[in-house]
């Protein structure tokens, strides 16, 4: 069977910047007289760029494939294998072109010709063999799994299907063939958990474990070793094909698919529940793949992806994911073209959870000497405990040996006594929210350190620059502010002073990525982004809710963006006391654009720590002696109001934001609130998302992005 794919040429229009991925042909004898493999190498001729898949590489894989078949017949060839080119097997499809796409018929005919390209190697009458030697992401684990067989590098790092996080569904067979290969639950945990989990991939060794390859090899020899089991595979040696058999044993029975479809669901509706399209898509079509054909399959899938391509989300999407973290996070804006200084130990100032959180990421990524200290040993010695039990952890994870964890855990000492900071490269302070606690810290610091240290505040709300006022050196103070939990966020706010010199920021840009976080250079303006922004957003909840608006209607008014957090469960995690104050340092700042809820005055005078409260349904409520505190007004909203005042908020504060010059981009602002409020990323970033709508065109007469 061969297949004619020139009714498809029309595509090639619609990706007119795609690099094209060839597939060389190339003959193969394998050894033992197993015969000859006619193996497709997948190569776009690019060293610096990974494999892709647009029209014109799956129109030349499937042309390749399809000239296999009179081979096979005629007896020339004894099997047909693919992979990749050195140390990528192919990255997914063109996403980056995708997004061009606006015709729905044209990203039906792009998911219509990856169906009938896979079809063609899943129908290929001899054996067919996927050499998985390295990334093999969405479309380009969809090549794979219609093989017969598999192997693996050792050294993948990168397996998965991440369509649902990007907005779409595995539409090329993914959905069908991957809980058939591998059994449903690992099938729902790598289409759903993983995806939806900060993009989450498997390595090569994971992927073997749960059964998307057959055999694990290491990468020195991998195109080899693979070549040789295959040989033995077609020579039926009892041993490869016993351990084949075994290997595939999984569970597909009716529970396993009940267990596997509740995961899923489960993951969907926490992570994106029903504002995202994609993952809803490839739900409907997961729940309905033990009862359908593969042509029944083929049709839901080619569906749904022809729809999902042209949509706002995917798109939103592409942006978040490759304008933004691909791209504008390794390339941030405002590092100064000087030589960071070099930092061989560490002081953090202070022993509670943030201040041991942080001295146990910069142990960990910068394998320094780190001391903390405060103000008796029983905080001390409590902040080495939980660094101790933090690696600890590691170890039963099996991240970590018991010695690295040991080495870990000497690398952070402590004291009561701020002169162990005489030798540091680097202090930074994380002690109470407290100004005047701050600048006493600071004060006393500048007579311990030399004049080179450079002195960071972990802020989320004050001024650096009153912080650094009355220093000898002002120029080497920066805000360097974490989110939490540390060693989850990746965002890092790098605050700078009209003092603050070149190098404490190059130094802290340097530091950021050394650490495994993604800096964004921000004004030294009280709260910098991300909760200027949140507590903008809370505040109009509150007011809200003061005023008269239903509780449940004031928190859930922000359902339908998506936000990992209701208003109210972001304010009992972030604790009503911190979120006042916070609120006050707004208000004291920028007016009554930040309103000062006496409601919520009252609870914390009061020692109530939450709004809501849950009963043991889970079911959540407000206790009547928790509204006998509280007055409301006679001015209630509904859910719609609410959001749309939320969002003109938003877009009035984000307009004087970037009038005020607090970072050098609305790219800077949409990084900001993804990774460091976990803005969605369906919704490609607030300021695009603001425009869409037509908010900010309202609020600020203009689009941020016009």
């Amino acid at each position: 069977m061969s297949a004619d794919f020139s009714h498809y040429r029309h595509l090639t229009e619609s990706f007119p910047h795609e690099m094209v991925t060839h597939s060389h042909v190339e003959d193969v004898e394998l050894p033992g007289n197993a015969g000859t493999l006619a193996l497709i190498r997948l190569d776009n001729n690019e060293d610096k760029r990974p494999n892709t898949l647009g029209p014109g590489s799956l129109i030349a894989f499937g042309e390749a494939v399809s000239a296999q078949y009179a081979r096979a017949e005629s007896g020339e060839i004894a099997a047909l294998g693919v992979t990749g080119k050195p140390g990528v097997f192919a990255a997914g499809a063109d996403i980056v072109s995708a997004r061009e796409l606006s015709d729905t018929q044209h990203g039906i005919a792009l998911a219509q010709l990856g169906h009938d390209v896979f079809n063609l190697v899943e129908d290929f009458p001899l054996p067919t063999f996927g050499f998985i030697n390295g990334s093999a992401l969405g479309g380009g684990l969809e090549v794979a799994l219609p093989a017969d067989y598999r192997t693996i590098s050792a050294s993948t790092k990168a397996i998965g299907l991440p369509e649902a996080f990007l907005g779409l569904i595995p539409g090329w067979g993914g959905i069908y063939r991957l809980p058939k290969l591998i059994g449903p639950e690992a099938a729902a945990q790598v289409i759903f958990v993983n995806a939806l989990n900060n993009n989450t991939s498997l390595n090569g060794q994971k992927a073997f474990e749960i059964g998307i390859a057959d055999a694990l090899f290491e990468d020195s020899s991998f195109e080899q070793e693979s070549l040789d089991w295959a040989a033995k595979v077609l020579s039926k040696d009892d041993a490869a094909l016993a351990s084949v058999s075994e290997h595939r044993t999984h569970d597909s029975g009716s529970g396993a698919w009940a267990r596997a479809v509740q995961t899923a669901e489960q993951t969907v509706a926490a992570k994106t529940g029903d504002s995202a399209p994609g993952p809803l898509r490839a739900l409907e079509i997961f729940r309905r793949v033990p009862h359908n054909s593969r042509d029944q399959d083929r049709e839901l899938e080619v569906d749904a992806l022809g729809v999902l391509l042209v949509s706002h989300e995917f798109k939103n999407v592409v942006y978040g994911f490759m304008e933004l973290v691909q791209k504008r996070a390794k390339k941030p804006a405002g590092v100064p073209q000087v030589s960071p200084r070099s930092v061989k130990s560490v002081g953090v100032v202070g022993a509670g959870l943030m201040a041991s959180q942080l001295a146990l990421v910069f142990a960990q990524q910068l394998r320094v000497p780190v001391v903390i200290s405060d103000i008796d040993q029983e905080r001390v010695d409590k902040g080495l405990a939980y660094i101790a039990e933090q690696n600890a952890k590691q170890v039963k994870k099996g991240r970590l040996t018991q010695e690295q964890a040991d080495a870990l855990t000497e690398l952070v000492s402590g004291s009561t006594d701020k002169a162990v900071y005489a030798d540091a490269d680097f202090v930074i302070e994380a002690v109470f929210e407290e100004i005047g606690v701050k600048k006493q810290v600071f004060a006393e610091l500048e007579d311990i350190v030399s004049p080179e240290t450079i002195l960071a505040t972990n802020t989320s709300s004050l001024s650096v620059t009153e912080m650094a006022a009355d220093l000898k050196h002002p120029e080497r103070v920066i805000g360097f502010h974490f989110f939490n939990p540390v060693q989850v966020m990746p965002l890092v706010e790098i605050a700078r002073t009209a003092q603050t010199a070149e190098e404490p920021i190059a130094t802290a840009f340097d530091l950021a990525a050394t650490l495994r976080k993604t800096p964004v250079l921000t004004k030294d303006t009280t709260a910098f982004v991300v909760n200027r922004l949140l507590l903008r957003l809370m505040a109009e909840v509150q007011k809200a809710f003061d005023y008269g608006t239903d509780a449940r209607t004031a928190d859930q008014a922000l359902k339908p963006l998506g936000l990992p957090m209701s208003p109210f469960e972001l304010l009992a995690m972030v604790g009503l006391p911190v979120a006042q104050h916070v609120t006050e340092s707004l208000n004291a700042t920028y007016g009554d654009r930040f309103y000062v809820s006496p409601n919520l005055q009252s609870l914390i005078d009061h020692g109530v720590t939450e709004i809501w409260s849950s009963d043991k349904s889970g079911s959540q409520h407000i206790k009547a002696a928790t509204l006998e505190l509280m007055e409301f007004g006679d001015s209630p909203q509904s859910s719609e109001e609410v959001l749309t005042t939320v969002l003109e908020a938003l877009a009035e504060e984000i307009g004087l934001m970037l009038e005020d010059e607090v970072v050098a981009s609305p790219k800077d602002i949409d990084l900001c609130m993804i990774l460091g409020a976990g803005w969605p990323f369906h919704r490609g970033g607030i300021t695009p998302y603001l425009d869409q709508l037509g908010v900010s065109q309202r609020v600020n007469g203009a689009g941020f992005h016009s």
